[in-house]
């Protein structure tokens, strides 16, 4: 059997024969308080009338969200 490294690297090569291709994303972890006390305090500092606006221009050019696609 091959080494993880050279199954890795086959694995790679077949999903970009495909068209493929790997994304690593780092994220904040939502379990920890001091992530979710860090967000809650930037939520707490957003102006409702600017979110509603972007909100609703998001939703006006969402493909999504048009009847047409329904």
């Amino acid at each position: 059997m091959a080494k993880p490294a050279e199954r890795m690297r086959m694995m790679r090569q077949r999903r970009r024969a495909k068209g493929m291709r790997e994304l690593r994303l780092v994220v904040a972890d939502a379990r920890s308080r001091a992530v979710r006390r860090r967000v809650a305090k930037q939520v707490s500092g957003l102006d409702p009338d600017r979110e509603r606006e972007s909100l609703q221009w998001i939703e006006s050019v969402s493909e999504f969200d048009s009847d047409a696609t329904r």
